[in-house]
């Protein structure tokens, strides 16, 4: 669901942050923010981006028969009229 390769982007980030001194532990907070970044990314309501993608082309497609089913409501009333 989630871009697995931007959130490694953002661990590596973090990772960098740190001073050099500090590497030995680097990998490990690296780890472990992948893990916590996963975690409540998973946790927010949201959808991947090919799901958004396919449901507004459902949307699209179905606004479209909607106005085509009108139309033809408007020509049966029409019809009915006169």
């Amino acid at each position: 669901m989630f871009n697995a390769k931007k959130i490694e982007e953002i661990a590596k980030q973090v990772s960098d942050a740190i001073p050099p001194k500090f590497k030995d532990i680097a990998t490990d907070i690296e780890e472990k923010t992948k893990v916590v970044l996963q975690r409540k990314l998973a946790q927010l309501d949201v959808v991947s981006r090919e799901e958004f993608d396919v449901q507004t082309q459902v949307l699209l497609k179905t606004r479209q028969k909607l106005a085509e089913l009108e139309n033809k409501l408007a020509e049966i009333e029409a019809k009915l009229a006169e």
